[in-house]
């Protein structure tokens, strides 16, 4: 059964006219390596309750979101998607007439189970658990390097049909990007036609450009809060060199230098930094050198990414943590794609393949890890990336997987895949669920029993993990790529907002 929303009535939970209050017993263990008597060192698992309060500003914001590359595939499509839902547009297709949705995003199109009644689970929309902003209402703005309105983007992208694009134009052809920071040396050379909407200056006067452009922003649309996400160019990797970007005040320091090796994006995420504004980073290169997340750290403000998890990586995200969940031990891992966007032709340049190549290929590490009996200290499977440039077949990816596994008895099993993946229509609901819990992460705090004082959460947004194929993790904090695991993190901490235990699945009381 499917319900739309509910309240929590417990002792652990209390709703006042602006804030949820609850209080939650995380269940978690601690690991001691322990010399016992007669036994030499022993590892003893100790289990360990730590009481916490959440606090949730259920206030939602009128919500502004700036895209840097808005007049990309990403960006025009899901400006036109918003529209196309907030206005009830219908289109013709050659199978139907299409309606209007959210399908593909977590926070629109999900829904989480709430328990069961008469002997029936009841599910409801994942969004009912807390406040959040209805994307409905956001308003768009934000920068490209290409002057194109969103319309004619948007015709230039190939995305959306053609009936619809033709009743999107008069909503999106006086939406025009600002001028974006261009630099030839961090992007494909195949990039320069498109370059006519460009932000003039050094370094230092395109961060404060962009910090001019964001607060104008905000007061022409009148809205509360703002998020930032690039939807740019793959950049090359950055160089992190000691006395460059490797401490907040190198990296200061170097801007006002005017050094070559600081990438636009990190120009734009530190404007959004000083300015208290969250920014997501959904390409795949190092965008945050160590100095730049120091600074987030020191003031507070939330930065998240890295490379939206959409295709090919998502589903090896859970195809390799169901091998070696089931002690099946994956030994060979090839990974083929082509693509005929402009994301495509720029990822045809090595230099920026790389930063997509280092992203794609980490995300079974900590699976492998996990399972200390398939694989021994060190061991790894074979792990190729591929990704051409195909024109033809435009946004319409091709994804090929070969898994090659050892089974039992030196037996050997090949799964192969094939995916077409409609490129920006998988990236555009993740980008609205990166903005809108990235927006909700703001919004509530948390004290452990040990602490007096409530707190955000820590600024390096672990929860955004789910929609990333590199997730940013606090220095020293693991990094999760197993897809169920993201979002049962993601899910229970919303759950605990509200006073809910975590989702186990154990369903004891019909056992």
């Amino acid at each position: 059964m499917f319900i739309e929303n509910f309240k929590v009535e417990s002792p652990s939970v209390e709703y006042t006219d602006g804030e949820i209050h609850s209080v939650y017993d995380y269940q978690t263990t601690e690991l001691v390596h322990e010399n016992r008597k007669g036994s030499g060192y022993q590892w003893i698992v100790k289990p360990k309750s730590v009481k916490y309060q959440f606090k949730t500003d259920t206030r939602v914001p009128k919500l502004g979101v700036m895209l840097v590359g808005w007049g990309g595939n990403n960006g025009c499509t899901l400006t036109g998607g918003v529209i196309a839902n907030r206005e009830g547009i219908s289109w013709a297709t050659k199978e139907k007439v299409q309606q209007a949705n959210y399908f593909g995003s977590l926070t629109q199109a999900s829904s989480i189970r709430v328990g069961s009644f008469n002997g029936e689970e009841i599910y409801a929309p994942f969004k009912s658990l807390l406040p959040m902003v209805n994307p409905d209402d956001i308003v768009f703005g934000g920068w490209d390097i290409s002057n194109l309105n969103l319309a004619d983007a948007m015709t230039r992208a190939k995305v959306l049909d053609i009936d619809l694009q033709k009743q999107l134009r008069p909503y999106m052809e006086h939406m025009v990007p600002l001028p974006g920071i261009f630099d030839p040396d961090f992007i494909a050379a195949n990039q320069g036609s498109r370059a006519n909407n460009i932000i003039k200056g050094t370094k230092k006067e395109q961060v404060d450009q962009v910090i001019k452009d964001i607060r104008e922003f905000k007061e022409k649309n009148k809205v509360d809060k703002v998020v930032v996400l690039w939807t740019g160019n793959t950049e090359r990797y950055s160089n992190v060199v000691a006395g460059l970007n490797d401490t907040t005040e190198n990296l200061l320091v170097s801007i006002e230098k005017n050094e070559s090796e600081i990438s636009p994006s990190t120009l734009y995420a530190l404007a959004c930094i000083l300015e208290n504004v969250p920014f997501i980073n959904g390409s795949p290169q190092n965008t945050f050198v160590p100095g730049l997340i120091d600074l987030a750290i020191k003031n507070n403000s939330l930065i998240g990414g890295d490379d939206f998890k959409s295709g090919q990586t998502k589903i090896k995200s859970v195809l390799v943590d169901f091998l070696v969940g089931a002690g099946i031990k994956p030994t060979s891992i090839v990974s083929y794609n082509h693509l005929g966007n402009n994301d495509g032709m720029n990822l045809s340049a090595p230099q920026t393949f790389r930063s997509k190549e280092i992203s794609k290929s980490n995300v079974v590490d900590d699976m492998v890890a996990s399972n200390g009996i398939l694989f021994e200290p060190g061991e790894h499977p074979d792990h190729v990336v591929v990704i051409k440039y195909v024109p033809y077949v435009g946004d319409s990816k091709r994804a090929m997987d070969e898994y090659t596994s050892e089974i039992f008895m030196g037996g050997k099993n090949t799964i192969v895949m094939h995916n077409t993946c409609e490129d920006s229509l998988l990236a555009a609901p993740i980008i609205l669920d990166l903005v809108l819990l990235a927006e909700l992460c703001t919004r509530i705090e948390l004290k452990a029993a040990h602490e007096a004082k409530f707190h955000s959460f820590h600024p390096v947004a672990t929860l955004l993990s789910y929609l990333t194929k590199a997730p940013l993790v606090p220095p020293g904090t693991p990094v999760v790529n197993a897809l169920s695991k993201q979002r049962a993190m993601l899910e229970n901490i919303m759950r605990a907002c509200v006073g809910l235990a975590p989702e186990n699945n154990m369903i004891l009381e019909y056992k």
